[in-house]
């Protein structure tokens, strides 16, 4: 007994608020072990004379222990003490006590019940489920509600036995949704119906079946509202997220519902946004079919319109210095972001014409609040109706650019905020046209000395503006830009010294380093003008609250450095790395989310790129705080429902629903400090390569485990990025060294290809792996590593076949439409990409392993195969014949076993219609001729007629076909060079010279220049013609292949013709007639040619 009071006293002090006793008490709790922990809870669970708190406490803490340790704790109980918990679990249930203990009993019931199920959904608490029929039909409303808690907590409860009790469950939740006499039996059963639903979201056949439940949902959320209880409308969120179809034969009446709801101002706040949220949340799952109710869309959006204007007069508010965050749950930010994702997921067709005449009639009232929602309005929309936005441009700015005037500061403000939206969102055209009225507006808002908060916006938008504006636009305004930013930077300088104010100033700085970015060396002469400034607040501003301005003073240099190049920059490079070190050494001292974190480590980054080698003698001191940001390992917890609503999102934690009432929260906090840390360790390996050798160990052990580091996209992909630039780093070490690294990365790799969910990352993935290999070479996997790998591209290759097949269907769906079919074109372009990335990898494996690799390959053949059938999109028969055409390149002869399935193709698809198509099938003769071997030999015979049909063809050199034409004429040299038996070389020769030089295409040009001056050397007749008549085309060709950069100064084919043109020099007659044949650019060539070959 007195241990069980001991525990009492644990259980609350569990609960102090004394952060102290807390701890002592959660560690005392954790040294107990599981078997007693149930005991006693279970115990504090029933005693009646224990505190309710108590009570509630030891609730908690069984269902926390059954959710979190039920694998370590539970099997190991006896037989009879397992029975006895679920006895006493049931007998607690129906036993008196209060009802929020019941409540939480019921938690645990259910909790216990999830892990009871077994592997083939064999439910082995038999007794739970008679005690939920029982209890359902019982006459004691507090035991109904108990059964219906424990079905919506866990509404897999019947395991595989649900299809033969479906219609027990339908009547069960039918009946209790009309209970008349008790309003929370009715809630309830809706909340566990719309919880059954969720579980089910898969099983078409069963939402079916449940349809009819739909409208007694509905009344329950409308009734709950009015009590002032959003659970089910809630719920009716998830349904519309999760399983909007379930929602289709009620869908008017959920719309009208959502509608009515947000529109009644008696309702909180709260409860107008989640009613939103119903019709907002559907044009993201399911816009094809809200877009066939568009009547009940257009009446929500004066609806989104109208809690915008919801805002409070503050008289403080254009003086303010901090920027507090917006205050999400306030209806003007609610209805902003509504109308933003409405408009992307419905799009702009359908959005623009219902939302236009609202807009244009809330900038022409008298009352602020309404112009700004207009020009607020008008922000937001910009990325969903972009197309048709974009063809009304011109007008949208005039009318905006007329509110920077306007008499009420949060006006022009929000005018600043709509131009800084859309030169973000229509960039780069918006900076074309609008380049001089806009610069000009924001200029003189940025004057605005009376209202900081105008100028700091005003300049932020300028920012946007810049970042996207091409050079060659900025330029002439470059000197009126830069006298303002100056003008206000000194001013704001002053009031920092003066009155400690210091926004205007943070977004001033910013303003300029956008401007160097983007003006580059033409910043030069200004430069004398800010660096002084800029070193002196980076010196001054160490005080807490300045925090964010000495971050971005910090950028400011390192993008002013950058922009002027290092010749300008040096005379201060080392003062200002001094400063940086100097904050580098109290950087032990920063807090975790100090903003100057960030900022320091991408300077360092732009330092090292200013610098190059020289940046070297700085990494002993910049790496430590490097490899700690990197390092941050974010705070995670896996929660269920019951604990989530203790934790909010506002102090920086996220969740994602896992289902199963179980959510995941991770604490954002530091995680994009992490993803910035990880890309400045990528730019040093690659600006450093053996000057960061000493790092590679540390930076590789870091690296590899953050292949699975799923809560960031950007660190994975630096991760990726990071392996093969790592392996360059540590080539001087020596191959062992080498070799052992790449032990260490390649396993994870290969892994990640299997399971990396997000494709865009995947690419990432995949190209790092397969320049790994180009590196490595020969002999880098072992068969365990090939036998995954196999495994892996066979499934990623049949994957890319289903997807195809599954966006076949939806193009038969009755909810198809132009939308969706843009949506499916996207996913396509996705996928290809993916391909693109196998074949990559393909490419690396038979370029090093070359024939032996051909047995692997062969489980992969009938899918490859597969790709280039006549049928296939274009995409996937130019990958397809890609991969055959490395096959031909580097694992000939033995590639002739497969020439029977993709020489008829190859040799078809050089007339195809899809110019890539005939890139990849010309480029394969090519290498036919090449690399291929005897066997090939019928095959020239065949192609070049072909080759010859299409370099004439009239259009062979228009913009999208002329690749293919280059590589066509380039096949046709191979086949003369390599295989001349085959064809007749001096009929073809002639032609052949007229179709060059070849000026897109660098790698094929450099064969055809080869070919040239083989010929040439061996004088050629044909090709020289008689007397040498030809050689002054022969001079323009070369000339032109110089002017084009098809032949560099270092490579051998451009000593060869330097040569030639040598040999020409000493006959003056010749050389004379050659030279004045060319006009001026082509002689310049011709002299650069010879001065540097």
């Amino acid at each position: 007994m007195a241990e069980q009071q001991q525990f009492y006293l644990l259980l609350s002090n569990l609960m102090s608020p004394d952060n102290t006793v807390r701890k002592q008490s959660e560690e005392a709790y954790d040294t107990i072990p599981g078997q007693t922990k149930i005991t006693f809870l279970l115990q504090a669970i029933r005693d009646v004379s224990a505190a309710e708190e108590v009570k509630q406490m030891a609730a908690v803490l069984l269902r926390r222990l059954l959710s979190s340790s039920f694998e370590e704790v539970y099997p190991s109980l006896t037989i009879d003490m397992q029975t006895a918990i679920k006895t006493e679990l049931l007998t607690g249930i129906q036993s008196d006590g209060s009802s929020n203990i019941r409540k939480k009993v019921c938690d645990i019931a259910a909790e216990l019940a999830r892990n009871l199920i077994d592997d083939d959904g064999n439910n082995q608490w038999p007794e739970i489920l008679k005690f939920l029929f029982d209890s359902v039909n019982s006459q004691d409303v507090g035991l109904r509600e108990a059964a219906l808690h424990i079905f919506w907590n866990f509404p897999g409860i019947f395991g595989n036995q649900q299809q033969h009790y479906l219609e027990v469950i339908k009547r069960m939740l039918v009946q209790c949704m009309q209970d008349q006499d008790n309003p929370q039996i009715r809630t309830l059963a809706a909340r566990a119906a719309a919880s059954f639903i969720l579980s089910n979201e898969g099983n078409t056949a069963l939402l079916k079946h449940f349809s009819d439940l739909l409208p007694g949902i509905l009344q329950a959320v409308n009734e709950s509202c009015y009590r002032g209880d959003d659970s089910v409308l809630k719920s009716l969120v998830e349904i519309a997220d999760t399983a909007p179809k379930y929602l289709r034969p009620n869908l008017e009446a959920t719309l009208q519902l959502s509608l009515k709801l947000c529109a009644d101002t008696n309702l909180t706040n709260m409860q107008r946004q989640l009613a939103l949220e119903v019709i907002v949340t559907l044009s993201e799952t399911a816009a094809a079919m809200l877009r066939k109710h568009t009547n009940i869309v257009a009446q929500s959006v004066p609806q989104m319109l109208s809690m915008m204007v919801d805002l409070e007069e503050d008289e403080e508010w254009a003086m303010a210095d901090e920027l507090e965050d917006d205050d999400f749950d306030s209806n003007a930010v609610a209805g902003e972001s509504a109308l933003d994702r409405i408009a992307c997921g419905l799009g702009g067709k359908i959005v623009l014409p219902m939302i236009k005449q609202h807009i244009m009639q809330m900038l022409q009232n008298p009352d602020w609040k309404y112009r700004h929602a207009g020009l607020m309005a008008l922000s937001a929309i910009g990325e969903g109706c972009h197309q048709q936005m974009e063809a009304i441009l011109s007008e949208i700015v005039s009318f905006v650019l007329l509110f920077c005037q306007d008499p009420h500061p949060r006006v022009r403000y929000a005018a600043c905020n709509a131009i800084g939206q859309m030169a973000t969102d229509f960039a780069p055209t918006f900076q074309k046209k609008f380049h001089d009225k806009v610069i000009s507006a924001l200029l003189q808002t940025m004057e605005d000395q009376t209202n900081p908060r105008v100028q700091a916006h005003a300049a932020a938008a300028l920012i946007n503006f810049t970042e996207d504006c091409p050079k060659t636009l900025l330029i002439p305004y470059l000197d009126s830009l830069v006298q303002h930013l100056h003008v206000i930077m000194v001013a704001k300088l002053q009031e920092l010294i003066q009155k400690g104010t210091k926004l205007v100033l943070e977004q001033v700085v910013t303003s300029i380093a956008s401007v160097a970015d983007t003006a580059e060396e033409k910043f030069v002469p200004y430069y004398d003008l800010f660096m002084p400034s800029l070193k002196h607040i980076v010196e001054n501003a160490v005080q807490k609250e300045l925090r964010l301005l000495r971050g971005k003073t910090i950028e400011c240099i390192s993008l002013i450095g950058l922009a002027v190049g290092k010749e300008k920059f040096m005379p201060d490079a080392s003062a200002v790395m001094q400063l940086l070190l100097k904050t580098q050494t109290d950087f032990n001292d920063l807090e975790d989310d100090d903003p100057q974190i960030s900022y320091m480590i991408s300077a360092w980054a732009r330092m090292c790129k200013i610098l190059g080698k020289e940046f070297q003698q700085y990494l002993p001191v910049v790496m430590g705080p490097l490899m700690k940001t990197a390092s941050i390992k974010p705070e995670v917890a896996l929660l269920d429902t019951q604990d989530m609503e203790n934790m909010s999102e506002d102090d920086g934690w996220e969740f994602v629903n896992l289902g199963d009432q179980q959510s995941f929260g991770i604490k954002t906090a530091g995680l994009e400090e992490k993803a910035t840390a990880c890309q400045m360790l990528v730019c040093y390996a690659k600006e450093l390569k053996e000057g960061f050798v000493e790092y590679t160990e540390q930076v590789v052990k870091l690296m590899v485990p953050l292949l699975k580091f799923y809560f960031h996209d950007g660190v994975r992909v630096a991760a990726a990025e990071s392996m093969p630039l790592l392996l360059e780093c540590a080539r001087v070490r020596g191959p062992e060294y080498l070799t052992q690294m790449w032990h260490f990365m390649c396993d994870a790799l290969i892994k990640a290809i299997g399971t990396e969910p997000d494709s865009d990352v995947l690419s990432e993935i995949m190209h790092s792996f397969a320049k790994c290999i180009e590196l490595m070479g020969d002999g880098c996997l072992n068969s365990e590593h090939f036998e995954e790998l196999g495994g892996i591209l066979k499934g990623k290759l049949e994957e890319h076949f289903k997807n195809q097949e599954v966006r076949q269907a939806k193009r038969q769906d009755e909810d198809y439409d132009e939308q969706v079919e843009e949506t499916l074109q996207d996913e396509d372009e996705n996928d290809v990409y993916i391909l693109t990335k196998v074949s990559d990898i393909l490419h690396s494996i038979f370029s090093s392993y070359r024939e032996k690799v051909l047995p692997w390959f062969e489980q992969l053949l009938q899918l490859i195969v597969n790709l280039i059938c006549p049928h296939r999109p274009w995409a996937d028969r130019q990958w397809g014949l890609c991969i055959f055409d490395d096959i031909v390149e580097h694992c000939s002869p033995s590639s002739f076993k497969y020439a029977e399935y993709f020489l008829r193709p190859m040799m078809q698809s050089l007339c195809d219609t899809s110019p890539e198509v005939r890139q990849a099938a010309a480029y394969g003769v090519g290498v036919m001729a090449q690399f291929g071997g005897e066997n090939y030999r019928p095959a020239f015979t065949e192609a070049v007629p072909l080759l010859v049909g299409v370099i004439q063809s009239a259009d062979s050199r228009a913009k999208e076909n002329v690749n293919a034409t280059e590589n066509c004429i380039s096949a046709v040299a191979k086949v003369m060079k390599y295989r001349p038996e085959c064809v007749n070389v001096n009929e073809i020769l002639p032609h052949w010279l007229s179709w060059l030089p070849l000026n897109e295409d660098k790698e094929e040009a450099v064969h055809t220049f080869n070919y040239l001056c083989d010929l040439i050397e061996s004088n050629n007749p044909i090709v020289l013609g008689p007397d040498n008549t030809n050689l002054p085309k022969i001079f323009t060709i070369i000339a032109d292949g110089v002017a084009n950069e098809s032949i560099k100064g270092e490579d051998g084919c451009s000593k060869r013709l330097a040569n030639v043109i040598r040999q020409v020099q000493v006959s003056g007659g010749l050389w004379t007639q050659c030279v004045s044949a060319l006009n001026e650019t082509q002689q310049k060539a011709i002299q650069d040619l010879l001065n540097s070959a």
